[in-house]
């Protein structure tokens, strides 16, 4: 009999629970530990923080689902993980061994490595959480009485590009709505080096899309920027040249702001020699399996991914959903087949897919893989993309609540666009 702990019960970790439990043996037993026994949507946080949703319609209890599988849970943080030991300490003062653990946490935000930035002490607002996307619905209709500058974007070192564009847009429709967009100056402010960048080196046409779209909603923009601090109503931010030299400083003025901030490895599985990088990601080999502790796999936003090439400021690598999806499904059959004795051989494909709502449109692209260079390299835009959004959400949803991992009629269309979870293994 084998003990697996997965880590963390976000996107990746609950998805992983219920993937897995397809996998494993009859005797081996699966426990999750969390800090939150709650499932929160983070793709529809950017709702929240206009009041388009509330926190309600985006959490499911994940007791429930767990226990029809026969998962146990653990709602406790994680303190410390010991791997020499097979051993995780809890906030608790408790610990649980395992024979092996697949680490899902998602990361910690760095809004400490800017002074100023951050809704905890400091003066911008964040959709990474539910709890910040409500503090920042509460700010933004505070700002709706009294108006001004707006700006919204991605701090340098940030990984997550998609959700500071579909804010960005979100905002604009809504302010229209209220009738108060001609009293709002707006820009967008990122690390990236051209607009549509996303971490990714463009994707399809998204560099002409997106600067299509601010040109059309007169957002202003500036890119190789580097947020120095922020103070209350002021950001100060850094242009940078390609040489890395600082070609201008600017103090923008705001009533209302959001920057998404860097991610990093969560403190307990930090620092160790072999499995974290310096950033606290983990470290996976093409199997998502660790080469140092081989009982330890990685899924998710927490996976060390290299970024594409130098650029003027630091940018990262987003982690999408579905290339989040596909990790764990090759984590699930690898784990599936060291249970039986036999080495791992499944690959995930890390194809992205990608809806941003603006609204009352938005953008898609595919990217296939992730990482250049592509089989597939699409974008598009339209209506379509907010009604598709809307429908993945209410989907993805109710799969968490009713605990299966891949209904077959996802399956099915996945299969009929050509985007694999895995890649084909070629043996012989």
């Amino acid at each position: 009999m084998a003990h697996i702990v997965v880590l963390g019960a976000g996107l990746g970790g609950s998805i992983m629970a219920y993937e897995l439990a397809d996998q494993i043996r009859p005797e081996d037993r699966i426990t999750i530990v969390t800090k939150d026994p709650l499932y929160h949507f983070v793709p529809s946080n950017p709702w929240i923080a206009v009041g388009w949703r509330k926190r309600d319609d985006i959490t499911v209890d994940l007791t429930q689902p767990l226990n029809r599988k026969g998962i146990d849970f653990k709602p406790v943080a994680a303190e410390k993980l010991h791997p020499e030991e097979n051993r995780l300490d809890l906030v608790d003062g408790t610990s649980i061994d395992y024979d092996y653990l697949i680490i899902a946490t998602g990361p910690e935000l760095a809004f400490d490595e800017i002074e100023g930035l951050g809704p905890h002490g400091g003066h911008t607002q964040s959709i990474c959480h539910v709890d910040h996307a409500e503090m920042a619905a509460e700010k933004f209709e505070a700002f709706c009485k009294n108006p001004g500058p707006i700006i919204v974007g991605a701090v340098q070192g940030a990984s997550c590009y998609g959700p500071a564009y579909e804010f960005t847009f979100i905002l604009e429709t809504e302010l229209r709505r209220r009738k108060i967009r001609d009293k709002v100056p707006m820009t967008f402010v990122t690390s990236e080096p051209y607009i549509g960048h996303l971490g990714l080196d463009g994707v399809g046409d998204t560099k002409g899309l997106l600067e299509g779209e601010m040109r059309g909603k007169h957002i202003k923009w500036m890119t190789s920027a580097r947020v120095k601090k922020v103070e209350d109503g002021k950001m100060v931010v850094e242009e940078i040249a390609e040489d890395g030299s600082v070609k201008a400083e600017k103090a923008l003025p705001f009533g209302f702001a959001m920057m998404l901030p860097a991610f990093r490895g969560i403190k307990a599985v930090s620092g160790i020699e072999g499995l974290s990088n310096p950033r606290g990601f983990t470290i996976v080999d093409q199997h998502q399996r660790n080469p140092k502790y081989p009982n330890i796999f990685a899924v998710g936003v927490c996976v060390a991914i290299p970024p594409m090439g130098p650029t003027p400021v630091p940018c990262g690598v987003p982690k999408t959903g579905f290339m989040i999806e596909s990790m764990v499904t090759a984590t699930a059959h690898n784990l599936g087949q060291v249970l039986r004795g036999q080495e791992p051989d499944n690959v995930g494909t890390w194809n992205a897919v990608c809806l941003a709502d603006f609204g009352d449109g938005g953008v898609a692209f595919v990217a296939q893989p992730q990482i250049p260079p592509r089989n597939v390299n699409w974008s598009s835009s339209g209506k379509w993309v907010h009604l598709a959004k809307i429908g993945f959400e209410k989907y993805f949803i109710r799969k968490v609540k009713k605990g299966t991992s891949e209904p077959y009629y996802e399956k099915a269309m996945m299969k009929m666009l050509g985007i694999d979870k895995l890649k084909e293994v070629h043996k012989g």
